[in-house]
């Protein structure tokens, strides 16, 4: 079930780091890289994946991205902002996730004792 995204995602990684080495700017390859790990990600799930794949179109996305980058000159310079507001998000997500899990843990210890 798995195989075809990876394959999928090693292509697209590759497609990425060629995009980068021949002069992308870092804003773009930042908003790719987030459109193919949502892909990877979501489309992994089974069923729920399939649909996503369906609607999503994260390649003509990023089609779309680069033809905005090179034909019209958008999403230039680096990609700083965008990866400082990932991690931030990570990092809320984690802390809601460790929240959860104490809240969670709590009630139970409380249902049983």
């Amino acid at each position: 079930p798995f195989a075809g995204d990876a394959a999928s995602g090693m292509v697209s990684f590759a497609l990425v780091y060629s995009m980068h080495k021949h002069g992308a700017s870092g804003k773009i390859v930042v908003k790719i890289l987030l459109n193919v790990l949502v892909d990877l990600l979501v489309g992994a799930i089974p069923l729920l994946g399939w649909v996503f794949d369906f609607y999503f179109k994260a390649n003509d996305r990023n089609i779309k991205l680069l033809n905005e980058h090179y034909l019209e000159g958008k999403h230039t310079g680096s990609g700083n902002g965008i990866f400082t507001w990932i991690l931030v998000g990570f990092v809320v997500f984690i802390a809601l996730t460790i929240w959860a899990m104490w809240t969670i843990t709590s009630w139970l210890v409380g249902i049983v004792f």
